[in-house]
């Protein structure tokens, strides 16, 4: 299993932010950037042959306090992160089988992506 440690979104990637599309673009773009320099971080090389074609992804949350959020919501706004995972590995994010799992509210936030075989 590999695992990329991501911070907590921007509020602006979230559906419900209604920001302008010039804001959101720049949030959208800092984002995949974040998930591209992360990953490589975490020692996941360029269109690596060793990660196969379908994969079972779980993004896992840990807010950054313990206010009530939506599943649906926070992964929403986390498209652009596996956006930048997908355009690294070289594996096209329509293959992946996305679950989801939330954890305690730690300091900041934090998005933690595991990709393994699906």
């Amino acid at each position: 299993m590999i695992s990329i440690d991501l911070p907590w979104p921007s509020p602006d990637l979230f559906p419900n932010a209604r920001v302008h599309w010039a804001r959101k673009a720049k949030a959208v773009k800092k984002a995949r950037a974040d998930a591209e320099w992360c990953a490589r971080a975490d020692g996941i090389r360029p269109n690596d042959p060793d990660i196969p074609q379908a994969l079972k992804v779980t993004a896992v949350f840990s807010p950054p306090d313990n206010r009530v959020r939506d599943e649906d919501n926070m992964l929403a706004a986390c498209k652009a992160y596996f956006d930048g995972i997908s355009k690294l590995i070289g594996v096209d994010d329509s293959k992946w089988s996305i679950s989801i799992r939330r954890e305690v509210a730690t300091r900041g936030g934090s998005v933690r992506i595991e990709l393994e075989a699906a």
